[in-house]
């Protein structure tokens, strides 16, 4: 068994210790660790860094109510479990000061150097920014962390050590936290354990997650385990003793161990092939470990000689390995009493690495050529990532590319040359085109599978033998974007229709806003640069192409971003260049003009408008209660007006009180269709035991002479006691309340 499997089994033992003993005590877990393989003078600064986080994080506890420092030192105690370096366990030490206490980066790279620093940095969330979600902060951080990881693969090794021990101790939390966390986990952080090859990390992360997501779903498969572990224990030594024997039989030096599979894998299996527990056979397999390569095959021999296989249920991982380095021959077996027997056949190079990943390197110095193919696809995964961020502007879609990423199941196909190149399941001839080479994706026109010509949509096999052809003047489809499945093929597909779209709406925004200048009497070259950099920086927008193709694609009004351009004007004497007043909202709510959902203006009500750098021109009635919250610049607020030409309906919130009667929602309802009126959505709040019950309405009018006109009519049905618009809150939040 390799010691980083052996330690890593035994590390909540260990870290239940470690959070009891200070890790600078020469018996403290971490310390017995790194013992093992570091110098006393890296030792030294171990604690060194120890003691600053200790100090730093003073008077800190955690959820649980142990002191914070217990877990940063348990993270480095399952980092040294993988024989990580010494910047790697400093900045493991180190990965939260920067973040909850006062330390900065720059006394962290004068105390323990950049490269310490650099690892910190890349763990450290970004700041909150104003208005921004929580969802969008989270996409964000992904975005950051991954791209540091990209730049140094040890980032993400810390990452998921911490994600582990937040998971161990996931119980101290609030429930709904819980889930939230568990499902981050299982999305992102087991599927990123498991690209990388270390394997014991992504199946504790599985397993925990699926304890935290579906508690009962978890307990009942549990049970069920430990009791069929007990019933087949005897027909599993019976099958140990004979695999033992029949490889000595062979003359086959070999290490066997009995292997149970996880509880997340068999609740997918029953999942997925809708099986009950009780017809899932393979929940314990057998696993052999041999000298070499030859050797393998000749243990697959010998165990064929023995049982018979079963047909279709063999696997040749040792030809053409996993994306993440795995290899591995599997074989399923008919065993005595009819019982499949799963076997995994493997040498010890590969069962390193099969454990340990891309941690083999730090935790066996070898000189393994396999494990050096392993780094280097690695680190070719790695810069994918950093070609899918440079085309994808928004973190969203930059986390939506690297989960697609993340494929746990790949199909084998072979290039023209006779390369073997793995892709995701579903993976058609486009993203296998962009595999082999960006220009090879937007120039292929055809493809020709094993000799034969086939559409661009058809799906790979393993073994099929793709030939892509390209023609010069060949450019990427938008109907491609409806059947890739690769992050990389999505991401080139979305960046170069990005590119045409943004420069042809470019040229339209420029035009739209050169007719709304005019109207101002205004020539396009007398706005200043000054004004266009006002504008910029009340837009957010990194350059003017951008404001002019948010305007060519209908997120900005032109007549709006004119106005703004000239509320400042170059020269505050010239007359020429005066703004108009106010501006004319029509009566259609399209991209660049929206109607806030807090008030609901409707035609007649007293407006003003504020400009959102996301949403536009955001329309508010004038004593809306949210204005009174926002904390704006005045010069964003425009006054605007109703178009007198309007024939659109809008949504107004009414609470009406009324009698507790029968048939009183369908009398209401029919008096809104005879005022010409819509519902749009009801609501009734639940009742207190009065005579008395209040409805909540959202109904459709074309103005305020329509609205006071449906409230006369309503207040007409003799049950009826009370009706009031609602403004400042959602029917929701009314719900709510």
């Amino acid at each position: 068994m390799s010691p980083f499997l052996g330690e890593h089994r035994k590390s909540k033992s260990a870290l239940i210790e470690a959070e009891l003993l200070p890790a600078d005590r020469e018996d403290s877990p971490l310390t017995t660790r790194i013992k093992k393989y570091l110098t006393e003078e890296e030792i030294q600064l171990v604690w060194q860094a120890y003691r600053y986080a200790e100090r730093a994080h003073d008077g800190q506890t955690r959820k649980t109510g142990e002191p914070y420092i217990t877990h940063p030192v348990a993270v480095a105690c399952i980092l040294a479990s993988m024989h990580l370096d010494l910047p790697t366990l400093l900045a493991a030490l180190l990965h939260d000061v920067v973040e909850d206490t006062h330390v900065n980066n720059d006394e962290i790279t004068q105390l323990f150097g950049k490269q310490v620093a650099d690892l910190v940095d890349g763990l450290t969330k970004l700041d909150k920014v104003e208005l921004q979600t929580a969802t969008q902060a989270q996409a964000e951080n992904f975005r950051k962390m991954l791209l540091a990881m990209s730049q140094d693969v040890r980032v993400i090794l810390v990452k998921l050590a911490d994600r582990l021990h937040n998971m161990q101790t996931l119980q101290a939390m609030r429930p709904e936290k819980q889930k939230r966390i568990a499902r981050e986990t299982m999305d992102i952080y087991a599927p990123i354990a498991n690209r990388l090859g270390l394997n014991p990390i992504y199946h504790e992360l599985e397993d925990l997650s699926f304890q935290y997501l579906y508690p009962n779903r978890f307990r009942v498969i549990d049970k069920a385990i430990k009791v069929a572990r007990g019933n087949r224990k005897e027909v599993i030594g019976k099958i140990l003793e004979a695999i033992q024997n029949q490889l000595k039989l062979f003359q086959i030096e070999y290490d066997v161990q009995g292997r149970e599979k996880h509880l997340h894998s068999i609740y997918k299996k029953m999942a997925e092939k809708s099986m009950r527990l009780s017809q899932i056979n393979d929940i314990y397999g057998f696993r052999v470990i041999v000298k070499d390569n030859a050797a393998c095959y000749l243990a697959l021999g010998a165990l064929h000689a023995l049982y018979k296989p079963i047909p279709g249920r063999f696997k040749d991982y040792i030809a053409i390995p996993k994306a993440n380095g795995y290899q591995s021959l599997h074989t399923t077996l008919f065993g005595p009493f009819g019982t499949p027997i799963e076997v995994q056949i493997r040498s010890e190079e590969m069962h390193n690495i099969a454990d340990a990943g891309v941690a083999a390197h730090w935790l066996y110095k070898t000189n393994d050529a396999h494990l050096t193919k392993l780094q280097q696809q690695t680190h070719q995964w790695l810069q994918r990532l950093v070609e899918i961020q440079t085309e994808s502007d928004d973190s969203y879609e930059f986390l939506e590319h690297f989960k697609v990423d993340l494929f746990p199941d790949e199909v084998y196909v072979f290039t023209p040359k006779g390369n073997i190149m793995a892709l995701p399941r579903g993976s058609t001839a486009v993203d296998f085109a962009y595999a082999v080479h960006t220009d090879v994706g937007n120039s292929c026109v055809a493809v020709k599978i094993n000799n034969e010509l086939a559409p661009l949509r058809t799906e790979m096999r393993n073994g099929d033998h793709v030939e892509i052809i390209t023609a010069p003047l060949a450019k990427p489809n938008p109907a491609w974007l409806n059947y890739v499945v690769t992050g990389k093929a999505r991401s080139h597909i979305r960046h170069y229709l990005k590119t045409v779209k943004v420069e042809e709406s470019a040229q339209l925004g420029e035009r739209m806003l050169n007719v709304a200048l005019r109207a101002m009497h205004v020539e396009p070259q007398e706005v200043a640069e000054k004004q266009w950099q006002k504008v910029m920086n009340d837009y957010g927008a990194k350059t003017r192409q951008a404001i002019l193709t948010d305007i060519g694609l209908g997120k900005r009004n032109s007549l709006m971003v004119a106005h703004q351009l000239l509320a400042h004007p170059a020269h505050e004497n010239d007359d020429k260049t005066k703004p108009l007043d106010t501006i004319t909202i029509r009566g259609s709510e399209g991209m660049a003009v929206q109607f806030a959902q807090c008030c609901r203006p409707i035609p007649g009500d007293p407006i003003l408008g504020f400009i959102n750098k996301d949403k536009g021109l955001v329309i508010h009635t004038h004593d809306c209660l949210a204005i009174r919250k926002f904390k704006l610049d005045p010069e964003k607020w425009l006054d605007v007006e109703w178009d007198a030409d309007h024939k659109k309906l809008f949504k107004v919130n009414l609470r009406i009180t009324v009698v507790n009667e029968r048939g009183m929602l369908a009398k209401i309802a029919s008096t809104i269709s005879n005022s010409d009126s819509n519902i749009d959505n009801v609501g009734v709040e639940d009742s207190d035991g009065s005579q008395y019950s209040n409805v909540n309405f959202t109904v459709q009018v074309h103005n305020r002479v329509h609205l006071a006109e449906l409230i006369r009519n309503l207040r007409k049905i003799q049950q009826v006691v009370r009706i009031n618009r609602v403004k400042g809150v959602s029917l929701e939040q009314q719900r709510i309340q």
